[in-house]
Formats: C-alpha cells, sequence, structure tokens
C-alpha cells in the first residue's frame, strides 16, 4: 500500500497527541509497551486513550528505570494487536501531534501495525520537536521537559506515556500561538512534488527550501533573493 502519511508543520484546532513506551529505542527490535493518545478538539482536551501493552518478552532494566513499567505492570495487558486495533479505531482519520515522533514513535507505530495486523497508518502528524526548533531558537535543549519547564508547564510524570501526552499537548498549544503569530507574514511554501510545508536548509551552496517531509520527499526549492 502507497504510504501517505506527511510531516506538517502548522497549528490545528482538532488532532490527536500520543506517546508511546517502549523496551528500547531501536525500532526494529524492539517493543510498545504503552500507549497513550489524547483527542483534541477545538484545542480543548476531549477523550482520553491509554493502555499497557505485553510485549511478550522481557523488558529490560534499562527500559525499567527511564519509564517505570516491569514484567509484572505487563503481565494481563493486551498484545500488541489489541492495543493497536483500539489506537487506530481511536484516532481515526486525525492528524497526530507528538514529541520526536518523526524519527521514533511513527516508525513504532507504524512498524507495529504492519506486521501485526497488516495494515498502514496514514494519518498526517505534526513533530513538536521541529515546532520547538522553529519557535523557540534559543533553547539549548529540545527534550519535552525543556520546553515544557520553558512554558511553566508541570513536568510531574513524565517519561509515561499519559503524562507525556498531557504535557505535549499543553506545549504544542503554546507552541502553536508563537508560530501563529511568526506566520501571519510569511506564508506557507508547499512543497511541489507532495504537497508539504517546506523548511529553510543550508546546504553546500547555502539556504534552500527543502522538504518537510524529508528524507521520504526529497523536494526541494531556492531562496528568492530580495534584489536592491
Amino acid at each position: 500500500m502507497e504510504n501517505k502519511r506527511r510531516r506538517l508543520n502548522r497549528y490545528v484546532a482538532d488532532y490527536v497527541v500520543f506517546d508511546l513506551e517502549t523496551t528500547g529505542i531501536h525500532r526494529d527490535l524492539d517493543e510498545i509497551i504503552e500507549i497513550s493518545a489524547i483527542r483534541v478538539r477545538n484545542h480543548q482536551i476531549d477523550q482520553e486513550y491509554s493502555t499497557l501493552v505485553n510485549p511478550g518478552r522481557h523488558i529490560p532494566a534499562g527500559a525499567t528505570a527511564v519509564n517505570g513499567i516491569t514484567d509484572q505492570m505487563v503481565k494481563e495487558a493486551p498484545d500488541l494487536e489489541q492495543a493497536l486495533n483500539g489506537f487506530l479505531d481511536f484516532i481515526g482519520d486525525d492528524i497526530l501531534v507528538g514529541h520526536n515522533i518523526h524519527t521514533f514513535d511513527m516508525h513504532f507505530i507504524c512498524n507495529g501495525a504492519r506486521n501485526a495486523l497488516e495494515k498502514e497508518i496514514e494519518n498526517d502528524y505534526i513533530d513538536t520537536l521541529y515546532m520547538a526548533r522553529e519557535c523557540l531558537p534559543k533553547l539549548s535543549h529540545y527534550k519535552l521537559t525543556d520546553i515544557s519547564e520553558y512554558f511553566q508547564i508541570s513536568t510531574e510524570g513524565a517519561h509515561r506515556a499519559l503524562n507525556d501526552c498531557v504535557m505535549n499537548q499543553k506545549c504544542y498549544e503554546e507552541l502553536g500561538k508563537i508560530m501563529q503569530k511568526m506566520k501571519k507574514d510569511r506564508p506557507d511554501i508547499l512543497c511541489p512534488k507532495c504537497g508539504s510545508e517546506m523548511v529553510k536548509r543550508r546546504g553546500t551552496y547555502g539556504e534552500f527550501y527543502g522538504c518537510s517531509n524529508y528524507p521520504r520527499c526529497r523536494g526541494t526549492r531556492k531562496l528568492e533573493r530580495k534584489t536592491i
């Protein structure tokens, strides 16, 4: 099936924030052990979905040290097929929002859906890591807790999926307000190949516009130079 999902860079009123906890950071070797999501309508939290997931294997001590999830906690939890079915029903066709999901969470849920359900996840998504880098260029670090602390949002319970969703939803709303102000006099520039927003990049020959959906799409466009 053709992969249609795109990474967007915009502020929307209706979306689903999601977060995963896993047995490790290797998307082809590790497993999902928790899935949480928050549905948002008109910028307000509407409904929650959260479940532990039994990975069918031992959870390494290193993972437990980060998220506090143990083998005993997931012993009676649904397997990945059941958990993902519930997640897909919950998200529907909504735009997904998450932190660092472009290189991490999206790969885990897409691989999981493909392997466990023989389905493709085609939802467009917004990664607040990229938003934060654009909207808060003076921050030295861009972890979710760093951005939350910047906006004076509580980080209590960090590294459990539902708590991270709550933090991220609040951060997204704050980042969205900044982005709206930034884009007032700067209309979106869209990729000629896939229609995603284009962002400024710097290459060997200077700045250019590159597709925000890179590396899935490698569309580029020259910067328009102002003439005096």
